[in-house]
């Protein structure tokens, strides 16, 4: 089968040296030894919300904020460069402002409502358009190296949404670094789908989408840039990324350094579906379009829709993510804001100025009044990304990223996760793959810490199941536009009683004879249905969310990436 692919092992990339902007320092909210009355309120509230969830000892070392080590068994294989664990760190890939021609608010803006709810990491992702080539990767610049020092305990990254030639939307991003804007603005130049007029779904345009992912993957082997990354965002939205542009992203560069690692699982945009006259009226994620001229015909209508405000790709157990992991090789979910206009904010754009001249809108200004036709929420205030790092730095999260250590969760439905498959004293974690003898017994053991304080809806979510997701390796799809996984059902759920603290589950494995994955996905319960590929591969599955009536708060949902289990 060759899985001679790598998975996350932390000895799979070149080690990034931390120049003076990787901000090498633990955040103060996560350095126990910074007292609380020096912190600020933000900081304060982050602290806060780290101790209840158990991950931040009083008095014990900033290591504690990791996974526990009571945990960890006594040999660790080369995915953990830390025994105990990793520094999850929270963030979000997908943010617009001023230098958007659809946004509204200052790059601090959204870096401060970022750290407020909680975010670690943050990338601003402005769309790539004319306008945005020409001036405004050059002109954000100085107002992100500003909120960079504002804000010490948040990563703020520069990047772009990427009109993906042939296709839809990408977030890319680079390490930040002297090259950052001439990188960016050279691969906007050259390869965006507006850019270039190159959306049409034509073999040529295809071709560009590959040229462009490997253009980034040559800026950083001649070490211009330290590191990019390209996640596909809101991937079933239109129907126009087609399994087989899926697949040739992810195999456009070296499995060693790749650059294209992902989708959104789920999109942004989850405050649309809140019913009208108090909401936006329209589709959770705006997924509320038909087929058109340039979408896959395979795919069936029910696609384009959110299900419990996840994408389709990912919310159908057996579905195109399944057939994608099912093959042994990276495909990792996210999920973000994509925060353009806030729900309920009070902000307008501010008058006068020329977005075609200046490349941005003028700053934010007072409105008079609350907003409640936008839908979207702040960073961290509904979707959050977790990525388990080695450290906190820039090059750390993109690691963490790459190798996949990724879940994901809606309405701070649980405050940590901590999951591992271990077997003949070996363990490996999320985005992982676990290497042992042929009849070795594997046990899949999973920490959930349950949430302990209200989330930005002002209830405290509670946790009701969480479902254990299986399915084989198969090895490569002889077809590019497979999208199912035949093998991939839910074999196990667990039904949770505990109201908060720290809940263990086990699944036993059994002796592996054959290459296999796990992935795990829960909910609070309180809207499900049959998944479309039937009971028997999911019976309580997340429904298919209704246009125009489709409040985010009332079904949530957490999705982790998968752990392989690789007998030889």
């Amino acid at each position: 089968m060759g899985h001679g692919h790598s998975h996350g092992h932390g000895d799979h990339h070149h080690h990034h040296a931390h120049g003076p902007e990787d901000g090498t320092a633990l955040p103060a909210a996560l350095d126990t030894s910074v007292p609380d009355e020096e912190l600020n309120p933000e900081q304060r509230s982050r602290r806060t919300l780290l101790r209840g969830a158990g991950l931040l000892g009083a008095g014990l070392a900033a290591a504690s904020v990791v996974a526990p080590t009571a945990a960890a068994p006594a040999y660790a294989t080369t995915n953990s460069r830390r025994r105990g664990g990793f520094l999850w760190l929270t963030g979000d890939h997908h943010i617009h402002t001023q230098y958007s021609s659809d946004g509204k608010y200052r790059v601090v803006d959204q870096v401060r409502q970022g750290a407020k709810h909680g975010m670690d990491w943050l990338v601003i992702t402005d769309h790539g358009s004319a306008t945005h080539a020409k001036i405004g990767v050059d002109k954000v610049n100085p107002d992100i190296r500003a909120a960079r020092a504002a804000y010490e305990d948040t990563l703020v990254f520069q990047g772009l949404e990427w009109n993906i030639p042939g296709a839809e939307h990408a977030t890319v991003f680079v390490h930040p670094g002297n090259n950052e804007v001439s990188v960016l603005k050279q691969f906007e130049t050259d390869y965006d789908g507006s850019v270039k007029n190159a959306s049409d779904s034509t073999p040529a345009n295809e071709a560009l989408a590959v040229a462009g992912l490997a253009f980034l993957s040559d800026q950083v082997k001649r070490r211009k840039v330290k590191d990019a990354l390209m996640l596909a965002n809101h991937p079933a939205r239109r129907g126009v990324d087609s399994p087989h542009e899926i697949r040739a992203w992810r195999d456009a560069s070296p499995a060693s350094h790749q650059i294209a690692v992902g989708f959104e699982g789920a999109p942004g945009h989850q405050a649309a579906g809140l019913p009208a006259p108090l909401g936006p009226g329209r589709a959770r994620g705006i997924y509320d379009n038909n087929p058109s001229a340039n979408s896959f015909p395979g795919y069936p209508l029910e696609s384009y829709r959110t299900w419990g405000g996840f994408d389709w790709m990912t919310a159908t157990v057996g579905g195109l993510w399944d057939s994608l992991i099912a093959e042994g090789k990276p495909w990792w979910i996210t999920a973000n804001s994509d925060s353009h206009q806030v729900y309920a904010d009070t902000a307008v754009r501010g008058p006068g100025g020329s977005f075609e001249t200046n490349g941005r809108y003028e700053d934010p200004a007072y409105g008079g009044k609350i907003d409640i036709t936008q839908g979207d929420y702040w960073p961290g205030q509904y979707s959050r990304t977790h990525v388990g790092s080695d450290g906190f730095s820039y090059a750390a999260v993109m690691d963490g990223i790459r190798a996949g250590r990724i879940w994901v969760d809606h309405g701070q439905l649980i405050d940590a996760l901590d999951v591992r498959v271990s077997g003949a004293g070996r363990w490996s974690t999320l985005g992982g793959a676990l290497h042992v003898k042929r009849g070795t017994k594997v046990t899949l053991t999973v920490d959930v810490t349950l949430a302990d304080g209200p989330n930005w809806a002002g209830f405290l979510p509670k946790l009701a199941k969480v479902d254990v997701i299986q399915g084989d390796v198969t090895g490569p799809v002889a077809d590019r536009d497979t999208f199912t996984a035949p093998s991939a059902k839910v074999v196990k759920t667990y039904e949770v009683n505990q109201p908060t603290g720290t809940l263990r589950l086990t699944y036993d494995l059994g002796r592996v004879d054959r290459p296999l994955y796990v992935r795990l996905r829960g909910s609070d319960g309180n809207r499900s249905a049959v998944g479309s590929l039937g009971a028997a591969v999911d019976p309580a599955g997340p429904a298919i969310d209704v246009v125009g009536d489709a409040d985010p708060w009332r079904d949530l949902w957490f999705y982790t990436n998968p752990v392989w289990v690789l007998p030889s």
